[in-house]
């Protein structure tokens, strides 16, 4: 862990009562803050059954407790006690901001804080204290959360390497790998001995923490995933939403474009709560995109929770490519394709097939099989499959021609502006400078996986690549959205389409429509090349995600907490009680 060794945190846990800290009260040694959701930790606060000062404690005990075996965090706020004693205070004189008061909120490490550095994982950022908060970060402390930790993403939410030596999810410079909680070990084979988990962890958001009960909530960033992928791999809740619901502001970016930031819990509850504080009661005037969808009144998303939603709402199973493989024009002449993309294998068609009966003994309506055209396409310049985003050396200027250049043009665009919006906090001026500065601080593991994302980044020209860019968006939101996602739930008058697991988060995001996923079941831990035979592979968590149009965030938050209460698949770490 970095900001804090663990006997600081186990020091800071134990420290007693300041003459400036809120009367305290003693514990209640049957209050445990596992698994416990905010609705109940709200409730504890209320009756006097706990203060925040004890929550935090608590907390800062299970990170000094398990924090050596995950890596989860970056920095722990060395002032989460003291804002705990504030927030205390505040509650006994009657004053309670909402439902997040005095309730510790950690934040990826690519989320402006004034009071915590935020270094995107990158060496190079690694004492950066930004000059403002993030916007959502205002909302929270607003809303009187306690801002107790930054979380390890992916280097620069994985805009750093690609192809051909990509960066292993959920490694960073600055604080190494992070480790999933349902299998906390290395991967023991000999052609990934780097250090890298046996579990992947998901998206660049690292969930670990959130999924090990480290703090009550967490928010993520999400640009092709990084919510989705994370809160999927660690039995979690979350939402990427549509793209203008949350201010980007105060965000390290790859892309304005597609970047957002979401809520991750462990129920929907939680992520209801934690996406009404995250959403501005107005269009932020740092975010022009933030004018795309009206907040619900009172930004209160947990009037959808209805445990009944599911009945008599139409549910889209797409089952090309993300139930069933499929080959898309041209695989025959690609051996790697040879038996087609996507699909699921036995274990995970199992786990998808109680979804769907789940759904339809709920009431829904389930539409089996809907196609997304541009899936199913046969023409090479229509299909989804076909047109991923460029993302390693090999999509340098030479190579682009067949994938969309947004992400690495917005790379270039965005965070050069992010940079200069730094003044002078910015430990390099440029997205080259950075690049400079990595070359020149090789042997400080600057690079361990090189840098081909920022290279191909860095080739582009923010203006005469402008038409370039305008023209792959163009494309990507006539096959994400015209012929994509917005034809199939319109052409079947759909609610919401179900994807297994992270599939469907790739869609979405180039979409920027809402989709949440929901913990359901375990799988195993069968990666190629295969685990050696004595190694005793824990399950991997495999859940569910719905996908809806845009700005429907309401509908699919109250379809996933339908599913979620009529399921109730989620299960805790083993080994961390």
């Amino acid at each position: 862990m970095r900001g804090l060794s663990l006997a600081v945190v186990v020091a800071i846990a134990a420290v007693g009562c300041t003459p400036a800290q809120a009367p305290t009260r003693e514990i209640d040694a049957a209050f445990s803050v596992v698994e416990t959701g905010i609705p109940d930790l709200q409730a504890a606060l209320e009756s006097g059954r706990i203060t925040s000062r004890q929550l935090v404690t608590q907390y800062l005990a299970r990170i000094a407790t398990y924090e050596d075996r995950i890596n989860a965090i970056v920095t722990v706020n060395p002032r989460a006690l003291d804002e705990a004693d504030r927030l205390d205070r505040e509650r006994a004189a009657g004053r309670v901001r909402g439902p997040l008061h005095g309730i510790p909120i950690a934040l990826k490490d690519n989320i402006h804080t004034t009071d915590i550095r935020t270094t995107g994982g990158a060496l190079a950022f690694a004492t950066l204290v930004p000059p403002y908060d993030a916007t959502l970060t205002t909302n929270l402390r607003e809303a009187g959360a306690i801002i107790i930790a930054k979380t390890v993403l992916t280097e620069l939410a994985h805009w750093t390497a690609g192809p051909p030596t990509p960066m292993v999810a959920n490694y960073t410079a600055v604080a190494g790998f992070a480790y999933n909680p349902y299998d906390p070990r290395m991967d023991p084979r000999p052609e990934t001995l780097d250090g890298r988990p046996v579990l992947s962890t998901g998206g660049s958001s690292s969930g670990s923490g959130t999924a090990a009960s480290f703090w009550a909530a967490s928010v993520g960033s999400d640009t092709g995933g990084s919510i989705v992928s994370p809160s999927n791999a660690n039995m979690l809740v979350g939402i990427r939403p549509t793209l203008g619901r949350i201010s980007r502001y105060g965000i390290i970016p790859i892309t304005a474009d597609h970047d957002t930031a979401g809520p991750m819990g462990r129920t929907v509850a939680d992520t209801a709560i934690l996406m009404g504080v995250l959403e501005s009661a107005s269009p932020d005037p740092n975010d022009a995109a933030t004018k795309a969808c009206t907040p619900p009144p009172n930004r209160d998303y947990t009037a959808f929770l209805d445990g009944g939603a599911l009945k008599g709402a139409r549910i889209g199973i797409p089952r090309a490519f993300y139930y069933d493989r499929v080959k898309a024009p041209g695989d025959e002449r690609r051996p790697e394709f040879k038996d087609g993309r996507g699909g699921l294998n036995a274990e995970q068609a199992k786990v998808m097939a109680e979804a769907i009966a789940l759904l339809k003994a709920q009431g829904a309506e389930v539409v089996d099989p809907v196609e997304i055209p541009s899936i199913v396409s046969q023409d090479p310049t229509t299909n989804f499959l076909l047109f991923d985003y460029c993302q390693g050396a090999e999509h340098g200027k030479r190579g682009d021609a067949n994938c969309t250049a947004n992400f690495k043009y917005g790379m270039k665009r965005d965070f050069n502006a992010w940079l200069a919006s730094l003044g002078d906090r910015a430990p390099v001026r440029s997205l080259t400078e950075l690049r400079e500065w990595n070359l020149a601080h090789a042997k400080m593991n600057a690079m361990r996986f090189g840098q081909s994302r920022l290279d191909i980044s860095d080739e582009m020209d923010v203006e005469r690549d402008r038409a370039r860019n305008e023209a792959d968006m163009a494309k990507d939101r006539r096959l994400s959205r015209d012929e994509g996602l917005e034809a199939v739930l319109q052409a079947h008058k759909l609610d919401a389409i179900l994807t297994p697991g992270s599939s469907g988060a790739n869609m979405a995001a180039r979409a920027n429509y809402p989709i949440i996923t929901v913990p359901f079941g375990m799988v195993p831990n069968a990666p190629m090349p295969p685990l050696p035979d004595n190694f005793n592979a824990k399950p991997a968590p495999f859940g569910v995600a719905f996908t809806g149009a845009a700005c429907s965030e309401p509908r699919v938050i109250a379809l996933a907490y339908a599913f979620e209460q009529a399921s109730r698949r989620r299960v805790p770490p083993p080994d961390m009680p």
